[in-house]
């Protein structure tokens, strides 16, 4: 199967690191499909070239939200967890019967009530606005005090 978002993952280093990316920012292939195959799950194509590009950049992968490490992934009420925000107050997944599916649509759990909710987003699309809203909050923060 080609590389379908590989090198768009990898350019988030650049972009929000102002650092070029490096092969220690990823995990390499034949160690992830290892950590995978524990799990005896599908994973779909679009999070298994994510943790190829960025699994290893602590930088992305604990940006406000904390992506699971390869071994951390579960499947639970019936979807494949992934993420989680830093109040553990919502964890997102993939509906479990979407895992074949390429760049399958993202649902959100209230970890309070157990409820689901769709983000009418694939996980591309999630992960390129989250970053995008993540990183741009740092320069809302920026002191625009101008010395004369």
């Amino acid at each position: 199967m080609s590389d379908m978002f590989l090198n768009n993952f990898r350019a988030l280093v650049a972009k929000y690191l102002d650092e070029p990316w490096l092969e220690a920012d990823g995990i390499p292939l034949a160690e992830l499909d290892e950590l995978l195959a524990g799990h005896n799950i599908t994973v779909p194509q679009v999070l298994r070239e994510f943790l190829h590009a960025v699994g290893g950049c602590e930088d992305l992968m604990e940006a406000y939200y904390y992506f699971w490490d390869p071994e951390e992934l579960q499947i639970e009420d019936g979807y494949l967890l992934f993420l989680e925000d830093e109040d553990e107050e919502f964890t997102w997944g993939f509906r479990a019967e979407q895992l074949a599916v390429p760049d399958p649509i993202i649902w959100r759990r209230n970890n309070a009530t157990g409820a689901w909710t769709s983000e009418d987003g694939t996980f591309s699309e999630f992960v390129f606005d989250m970053f995008d809203w993540v990183f741009s909050e740092d320069d809302d923060d920026v002191d625009m005090d101008v010395d004369d």
